[in-house]
């Protein structure tokens, strides 16, 4: 007997079987559906909005939390120099990096582009929900089982790798780049729009190569993916992430190249592990 659920009310649907219309009767067309996913859809894009407006009019709050890598008050500096007192060296020289604006309309923009950001990742889970809920009827049980788990590991990691990118590697990517100068007769002018656009390409990627895990497991279970493979390429795996690790990361010092390195190994071996127990 198959385990698919019978068609029942839908949840962005007001569809209800009545007296004596057999439950098969309410099972929804293609345009039905068509309607339904619009519906979503469109209570998305009102959360998101709204999520975005309430990050805009906290612009103190916002920008506080956006800039503070900027300054050497930010967390991991002070745990930096904590270390580096308890180990017998010298703390770090103090340093603020400056930050310009070079257009007109440019601080508005950038206003309004990190409210939508704010927003859209506030708003996230609802959305997920409102996704799950929209296809879970067609899947069956188990397949539904294994979607949720997915769903929320994967938004889990990803939530892992965009904040190790703003409270370690982007800071230190910061610090090394905002001060170094190739002679004292060249000052550093970093725009604005240039540190945001940075901050929000590196946290977007490194909450992308922390899906890694929730990738392999998936392709385990398609049977594309095995554990005996990847321990096979072990060694060529680790070279194509040190290149996409340069890539993200644009400082030159293998320090910063290291931070970024070496958790998406550990991704790559916690996958194998995965891979393996197909669990």
């Amino acid at each position: 007997m198959s385990d698919r659920q019978d068609p029942q009310i839908h949840p962005a649907t007001g569809h209800k079987p009545v007296a004596g219309q057999t439950v098969s009767d309410t099972t929804m067309t293609f345009w039905d559906h068509l309607d339904v996913l619009r519906d979503v859809l469109l209570r998305m894009a009102i959360v998101i909005i709204v999520c975005s407006i309430a990050a805009f009019c906290f612009k103190d709050i916002l920008f506080a939390f956006i800039l503070a890598p900027k300054n050497d008050s930010f967390v991991i500096y002070s745990l930096l120099n904590r270390l580096s007192e308890q180990l017998g060296g010298t703390p770090a020289e103090h340093f603020t990096v400056q930050l310009i604006n070079t257009g007109l309309a440019e601080q508005f923009k950038i206003h309004v582009k990190a409210a939508l950001y704010a927003g859209l990742l506030i708003a996230s889970p609802y959305c997920l929900c409102l996704l799950f809920r929209f296809i879970a009827p067609a899947l069956y049980n188990r397949e539904r089982y294994y979607t949720l788990r997915a769903t929320i590991v994967g938004y889990t990691m990803f939530l892992i790798g965009a904040a190790l990118c703003y409270f370690l590697i982007f800071p230190l990517t910061v610090r090394f780049l905002g001060t170094y100068q190739v002679s004292t007769d060249v000052e550093n002018m970093i725009t604005l729009q240039s540190y945001i656009d940075t901050l929000i390409i590196m946290t977007f990627l490194m909450g992308i190569l922390f899906e890694l895990p929730v990738v392999c497991w998936v392709l385990s279970r398609l049977g594309i993916l095995s554990a005996s493979f990847m321990r096979r390429y072990r060694k060529h795996a680790i070279v194509v992430i040190l290149i996409i690790a340069a890539i993200i990361t644009p400082t030159s010092d293998a320090f910063t190249l290291c931070l970024v390195a070496l958790p998406i190994c550990l991704l790559y071996e916690i996958s194998i592990l995965v891979v393996r127990s197909k669990g």
